[in-house]
């Protein structure tokens, strides 16, 4: 079973005019630059072919108004908008091809940013004293997290985030496999947000998480007496040249340091936190103690 899930997303309907959460941020240079060079393709390809836009928006299913946005650059295509064009207009595979492109664009700039970090590391040291970590997270858990947020996000921008969050999980599958350490805080795995039902799925999440040879959990107990991480969150990602980033609310009001004086900080006071916390063994112990209760 693969950790990442599966991604929940919205289906586009036949003939729909407009769908949520595939617009283009006005401020990323690159995702306009992609969706821009996309469209044009795209509108070339319909000409070449000899198709007014009704006539091509009926073959793939979708509405005019839809098809002119993709092709002006202002929505982010579909894959499987892009497979069926490709199709319609015998393009060869140039179209789907570049699905890959737009499938990067679709999230948001700093997410495709941290995900890169995040891609090069090869050591991740991860707190967050108030959820679940994002990179634990199952989707439905994610969902019911981004669903309670006030001001409340759009459905589109809900289901945009919980995709982002499933496609950081590829880092579960890399080859070599980095270092994961990971320290939860154990209200946050007895809390049920979304229900009783989504608890108990992302407990098995983490017990599949838990089991990869790379990864290591551990929970800090409500019991404890002394704790490290009263300061907020914590991450430092390690790079194969010796270099490293850190990121915590306490240092540098939450911007990432290179610094190596606050990078010790940030380390010495995760290596305390580790330290107070159940061992990686006891904690799944614990998880699963958690699963039969729930």
């Amino acid at each position: 079973m693969s950790v990442n899930g599966e991604a929940v997303r919205v289906e586009a309907e036949a003939g729909q005019t407009d769908e949520p959460g595939w617009e283009v941020d006005p401020d990323d240079d690159w995702a306009l630059a992609v969706v821009a060079t996309v469209g044009r393709q795209l509108r070339l390809r319909r000409e070449a072919a000899g198709m007014r836009v009704g006539d091509f928006a009926v073959a793939v299913g979708y509405g005019d108004d839809l098809v002119y946005k993709i092709e002006s650059g202002k929505r982010i295509p579909r894959p499987e908008f892009l497979d069926t064009a490709d199709e319609v207009l015998s393009a060869g595979g140039l179209l789907a091809a570049m699905k890959e492109d737009v499938k990067k664009v679709r999230y948001p700039k700093k997410v495709r940013d941290l995900a890169q970090m995040e891609g090069r590391a090869v050591e991740l040291q991860l707190y967050d004293p108030l959820s679940i970590h994002g990179l634990l997270q199952h989707p439905e858990y994610a969902r019911a997290l981004l669903s309670m947020r006030r001001p409340a996000y759009s459905a589109g921008e809900v289901e945009q985030f919980i995709a982002a969050r499933v496609a950081r999980k590829a880092i579960f599958e890399r080859d070599p496999a980095p270092e994961l350490s990971f320290v939860l805080e154990e209200w946050t795995l007895r809390r049920p947000l979304g229900g009783r039902a989504v608890l108990r799925a992302q407990l098995e999440h983490l017990l599949e998480a838990g089991r990869l040879r790379n990864v290591e959990l551990q929970v800090m107990p409500m019991e404890r007496e002394e704790h490290a991480g009263v300061d907020g969150s914590i991450e430092v990602l390690k790079f194969d040249d010796g270099s490293a980033i850190g990121r915590s609310p306490a240092v540098a009001n939450g911007r990432p340091v290179y610094d190596l004086k606050q990078l010790r900080v940030l380390e010495l006071r995760y290596g305390i936190i580790r330290s107070q916390a159940l061992t990686p063994r006891e904690s799944m112990v614990f998880v699963e103690q958690l699963l039969g209760e729930t």
